[in-house]
């Protein structure tokens, strides 16, 4: 079975495509990192996936306007929603001290989850969206971000990419809940 995500690899959508197939014991499952939910319906449209998951609203962050755009667009069947607990990780290159960092850069979701602790924290800091969580892991471990760039991901993508965490669960809501939508065709 081919399940496509919205998210690179370590993304939170990676982690509701494993619980997914864990809790409906798929063995042979391969999972795409598609980056939006656009990609993924688009795939889902085109047949090139069996199974389409992706974030629609987080109970801190709202609704995640992008899957809601992209859900517009395109005829599908929603087979289950499920949650999952969202623990935000501050992370910069190994080696990168905090007051050394200048801009921290995410997901807009992520970011709105994480706004109160921004403010507090990182009042003169540059916030920028991105497109994906792990994404911007994966661009700043490749040195695509400047090296005094910060990233708000999961935990897995500090250790899939290197990267050292600055502070953990740093959302604003200690219980920051994600609701995730198996779209079929």
């Amino acid at each position: 079975m081919k399940i496509g995500i919205m998210g690179a690899e370590g993304s939170f959508s990676e982690q509701a495509g494993e619980l997914y197939s864990q809790k409906h014991k798929i063995n042979d499952v391969e999972i795409l990192p598609l980056i939006s939910a656009e990609n993924v319906l688009s795939n889902l449209d085109n047949n090139l996936i069996d199974k389409g998951i992706f974030p629609i609203e987080n109970s801190n962050g709202g609704i995640v306007i992008e899957a809601v755009y992209a859900m517009a667009k395109y005829k599908f069947s929603i087979s289950e929603m499920f949650e999952l607990e969202i623990h935000h990780m501050l992370l910069a290159k190994k080696g990168t001290t905090p007051a050394q960092i200048t801009t921290i850069c995410s997901h807009d979701q992520a970011l709105k989850q994480c706004r109160m602790y921004l403010k507090r924290a990182w009042p003169t800091v540059d916030i920028a969206p991105y497109a994906d969580t792990a994404q911007a892991a994966i661009d700043l471990s490749e040195d695509l971000l400047p090296e005094t760039t910060a990233v708000i991901a999961s935990r897995r993508c500090a250790e899939l990419y290197n990267l050292d965490i600055i502070e953990e669960s740093i959302q604003d809501l200690k219980f920051n809940y994600t609701t995730f939508v198996v779209a079929e065709k």
